[in-house]
C-alpha cells in the first residue's frame, strides 16, 4: 500500500508540475513556433533544408506514411497541446475526433483555433492518458505525438491505448526514449542516467523507458504488427534551430517573461543534443494495431 501511494503522489506530483508548465511554455512555443508542439522532420539524413514550421508538418505526415494510415473516422490526439495534430488529422482524413491534455490552457486555445479554422469536428479537454474519459474501442486512430515520454507508468499507457484503440485501428506513438539496453545490460550506465535526470528536472518528466519496453508492453496487452523505427538522425537538426530562435533578442524577452519553469527548460536544450549525440536518447516511432473483431 505505501508503496501504491508514494508512486501515485509522485504522478499527481509530476502531472500538477508538468501542467503549470505548459500553461506556462505553450504561449511561446506558438508565437515562436507555430501550432504544432513536436520536432520537426529532416529527411533520413538529417540534412535537408527546409523551414522549421514545414518540418514540424512534415513530422505528421512522414509519421502516417510510416504507420500505413490511409484512412480515419475519428481518432484521439493524446498529449495534444494546442491541436495541431488534431486539426492536420482532420483535414487529410475528413476526420472528426478529441484532443485530451494536462492544460486547461491548451485545451482552450486548441478549441479557440479549430473553431477559428472551421474546424469544430475537433474537440478538446482536459484528461489523464493514463485514465481516459473514454469508453472502450471509441477510436480507429490513436495518435501519440510526443507526450509519451511524460508517462509516470507506461505500462498503464500503453495499456489505455490499446482500450480506447477500436478492433482493426491503429496506434502510432512517437516519443522521445532512452537506448535499447544490450545484450547482458539490465539498466542503463550511471552517467547516462545522470545525464537523463538532468534533463527529467528541467522537463518535469519521469523515468525514461525504451522504444523495447513500448513494444513488449503492446504484446503484452495482445497487440498486434507491433514495429519501431528510431528517427533521431531525421530529427537532429531541430534542437539547434530551437536553441537558435530562443537567443533572438524578442523571443528571448518571451523566455523571460514566461517564469522559472519554461526558462530552466530552455537552458537543458543542450543536454537533449548531447543525449542523441551519445547514442542515449532516441526519437521513437513505434506503431501496433488492435485485432480485429472476429466475425
Amino acid at each position: 500500500m505505501c508503496v501504491y501511494v508514494c508512486v501515485l503522489s509522485l504522478s499527481l506530483s509530476l502531472s500538477l508540475s508538468l501542467s503549470l508548465s505548459l500553461d506556462a511554455s505553450s504561449g511561446v512555443w506558438e508565437r515562436v513556433w507555430g501550432e504544432h508542439m513536436h520536432h520537426g522532420y529532416y529527411g533520413p539524413t538529417g540534412g535537408e533544408r527546409k523551414n522549421h514550421q514545414q518540418a514540424q508538418v512534415d513530422m505528421n505526415d512522414e509519421a502516417l506514411k510510416w504507420a500505413g494510415v490511409d484512412a480515419v473516422e475519428r481518432f484521439v490526439d493524446v498529449g495534444c497541446g494546442i491541436g495541431g495534430s488534431s486539426r492536420y488529422l482532420a483535414r487529410k482524413y475528413g476526420a472528426s475526433g478529441v484532443g485530451i491534455t494536462l492544460s486547461p490552457v491548451q485545451a482552450a486555445r486548441a478549441q479557440e483555433l479549430s473553431n477559428a479554422q472551421g474546424l469544430g469536428q475537433c474537440q478538446f479537454q482536459v484528461g489523464d492518458a493514463l485514465a481516459m474519459p473514454f469508453e472502450d474501442d471509441s477510436f480507429d486512430l490513436v495518435w501519440s505525438m510526443e507526450s509519451g515520454e511524460h508517462m509516470p507508468d507506461k505500462r498503464q499507457f500503453v495499456s489505455e491505448l490499446a482500450r480506447v484503440c477500436k478492433p482493426g485501428g491503429t496506434i502510432l506513438v512517437v516519443m522521445w526514449c532512452h537506448r535499447d539496453l544490450k545484450p547482458g545490460e539490465t539498466a542503463l550506465s550511471s552517467k547516462e542516467d545522470k545525464l537523463l535526470a538532468r534533463i527529467n528536472r528541467a522537463y518535469y518528466l519521469p523515468r525514461w523507458g525504451s522504444a523495447a519496453d513500448i513494444q513488449r508492453y503492446a504484446e503484452e496487452f495482445g497487440l498486434e504488427d507491433v514495429r519501431a523505427a528510431d528517427w533521431t538522425e531525421s530529427v537532429q537538426r531541430f534542437w539547434p534551430a530551437v536553441i537558435a530562435s530562443a537567443l533572438r533578442p524578442r523571443n528571448l524577452v518571451g523566455l523571460l517573461r514566461s517564469g522559472l519553469r519554461t526558462l530552466r527548460g530552455a537552458l537543458v536544450m543542450p543536454l537533449m543534443i548531447r543525449g542523441q549525440k551519445k547514442g542515449l536518447i532516441k526519437f521513437s516511432l513505434i506503431r501496433m494495431s488492435k485485432p480485429a473483431a472476429r466475425g
